[in-house]
């Protein structure tokens, strides 16, 4: 699995847009409904103004960092699964790191907290590389089961040790103000958290351009027989990928934590990690690709809401509209696999 550059990503992920939108505009009018009218109203949600542009960035910027986490593990012949439960327990150790009174100058509490969510990112990561690599064990298996560790230890921890007493919600005490990330006020959500993610990608892309590291990572993914032949240390380098990948995906639930929520709520991910294997898989797996389909589902997300409230269409709609998506991104992905065999 290789990336086919920014230039690909954007052919591929406009033709992928206008299949879907056309097939969301004939289940709109199978309902009954006017699909000019409702996709207006869902561009207009998305980027019709400078609020709603920050809102889909917004939506954006988790996707972005978990759909890195994904792209990166898969160009490693790894496929991570595990996004979501990395996603949380990132999210747990930087609401725990950021709600604590360190003696430290305020300027060093943001970055810790970011620091401790992608290490623990990385260390829920590294079971299933340490695994597959030295024993052989499916990553796919291993993931899913550590996504469902995952959500019951923070449930439960959240439940219990680390909740807020003073509140009705089930959530972690409020991280102190010198670790919370900066945000616009009035609502769009659009923080520096966008700008981590950026950050993210560019590293992301020098790794696989200019590091032995990501040399070793795209020699084991496209064949561990040929990797092992060359010298690359094929337990280590998948172990190596899988943290890297933990780490953007608990990168992903800090940030969320640091400039949206500003604690940790039980639960507060929508099913962030999931998504990002579709925005991994329509972006070509490259950096930059990813990037752009980021912003298109943070763009959907954006858009279906004030769809629905001008419109009275369901924002079920855009998930018609990410379905389709995933599906030309999947055959996509299937044919190159196909060319590359042949």
């Amino acid at each position: 699995m290789h990336s086919g550059g920014f230039a690909s990503s954007l052919r591929h992920a406009a033709s992928a847009l206008a299949l879907a939108v056309a097939t969301a505009a004939c289940v709109i009018w199978l309902a009954g409904g006017a699909p000019v009218e409702a996709l207006a109203a869902l561009a207009k949600g998305a980027a019709g103004s400078p609020d709603a542009i920050l809102r889909s960035l917004a939506k954006a910027t988790p996707l972005l960092l978990a759909g890195l986490a994904v792209s990166l593990a898969l160009r490693g012949g790894l496929f991570n699964i595990g996004a979501e439960g990395q996603l949380l327990v990132g999210g747990l150790a930087a609401a725990w790191v950021g709600a604590m009174d360190w003696s430290v100058p305020a300027w060093l509490h943001a970055p810790a907290a970011l620091l401790a969510g992608a290490f623990a990112g990385a260390a829920w990561g590294a079971v299933p590389g340490v695994l597959r690599g030295w024993r052989g064990t499916h990553e796919v298996i291993v993931t899913i089961m550590m996504n469902y560790i995952a959500i019951h230890l923070t449930h439960y921890l959240v439940n219990g040790p680390l909740r807020d007493t003073s509140t009705m919600a089930v959530a972690t005490r409020p991280v102190r103000e010198g670790a919370q990330l900066w945000s616009l006020p009035g609502g769009t959500h659009f923080s520096a958290g966008f700008f981590v993610a950026l950050a993210a990608a560019a590293g992301v892309a020098f790794l696989f351009r200019r590091t032995a590291l990501g040399f070793e990572i795209r020699a084991v993914g496209q064949g561990e027989r040929a990797a092992r032949a060359a010298g690359v240390p094929v337990a280590h380098t998948m172990a190596r990928a899988m943290c890297l990948s933990g780490a953007l995906a608990g990168l992903a639930g800090a940030v969320e934590v640091l400039a949206v929520h500003r604690r940790f709520l039980d639960a507060f991910s929508p099913g962030y990690g999931f998504d990002s294997i579709a925005v991994a898989l329509l972006g070509g797996l490259s950096a930059w690709g990813v990037t752009l389909s980021s912003v298109l589902f943070g763009s959907l997300a954006a858009g279906s809401v004030y769809m629905e409230g001008w419109t009275s269409t369901p924002r079920q709609v855009a998930g018609v509209v990410q379905a389709v998506v995933i599906v030309a991104a999947g055959v996509r992905l299937l044919r190159q696999r196909r060319r590359e065999e042949e």
